[in-house]
């Protein structure tokens, strides 16, 4: 086993016979940053480990921490949901790094689309900056509950009636999304909480949720 990403990666993309410069390309930096993360001075974010596992063939999980099977075949978690208005359309599997959690409850800062703590495996996604959430909190039980992994598209288009992950002023939440002129109405599946209404100018983004893996 490789001691370190730079050299896993090295070995991937070795392996692969690809220069670093097209490596890069793939990865979408330039080569000089390829070349740091190769000896070791910089660590890759967990976009790019998937992009950089992606170009290579290998697996995201092998590249990020050594463990496991440098080419092992990812199996389809059984419990996996398309929502609604998602593509049904099966495409080859792919790692998404699994980012902390997201508040379905309180807003809160918890998440850092930077930061992968683990990586789920899922099919019919498109955008090369998805990513996973683990869902924290009751407020969209009990379609969503506390402990699912929500999968978020930010290149997809939200639009009113999505579940969307939403940054206000910096926090966090995740809810049911209507447009409406200047103002966005965050709405909770639980009725037992009640719907938020905020300015446009307010929020930060609005992410897109196209999957939903339940905690079993």
């Amino acid at each position: 086993m490789k001691n370190s990403i730079g050299e896993r990666l090295r070995e991937a993309r070795e392996n692969k016979e690809m220069d670093q410069v097209t490596l890069a390309d793939k990865a979408g930096v330039v080569a000089r940053t390829l070349q740091r993360w190769e000896k070791g001075e910089q660590v890759p974010d967990g976009v790019s480990i998937t992009r950089l596992a992606k170009a290579t063939g290998v697996q995201a999980s092998w590249l990020l921490t050594g463990e496991g099977d440098m080419y092992a075949v990812p199996s389809r978690p059984e419990n996996m949901y398309i929502l609604p208005g998602s593509s049904r359309r099966r495409n080859r599997l792919v790692d998404l790094p699994l980012i902390s959690a997201v508040p379905a409850g309180k807003v809160a800062t918890l998440f850092h689309p930077d930061y992968a703590e683990d990586y789920v495996t899922v099919d019919d996604i498109k955008d090369p900056q998805a990513f996973a959430l683990k869902v924290k909190g009751n407020s969209m039980a009990t379609r969503i509950e506390d402990g699912d992994v929500v999968v978020v598209s930010p290149q997809q288009e939200p639009r009113s009636g999505d579940v969307c992950v939403v940054r206000v002023n910096g926090e966090d939440t995740l809810k049911k999304v209507k447009f409406e002129g200047n103002y966005i109405h965050l709405i909770p599946f639980n009725p037992e909480f009640d719907p938020v209404v905020v300015k446009r100018r307010e929020v930060n983004f609005v992410w897109k949720v196209v999957k939903l893996i339940k905690e079993l």
